[in-house]
């Protein structure tokens, strides 16, 4: 898990709007991406990120 007071600090590099986490990913969800966390470190890079299925 990330500390608290470091995710309220993290934004989407494309959006950037807040992003939540969930599992080993940080979401944003007006860009549609899902960002790794890997060994604990964000890795907030949009050619890394997963893109979110739409609905």
């Amino acid at each position: 898990m990330i500390d608290e007071d470091l995710l309220k600090l993290l934004v989407c590099p494309k959006s950037k709007e807040p992003l939540k986490q969930v599992g080993d990913e940080l979401i944003c969800e007006k860009s549609g991406l899902a960002y790794p966390v890997k060994d604990g470190i964000p890795v907030l890079l949009e050619e890394e990120a997963r893109k979110l299925k739409t609905k």
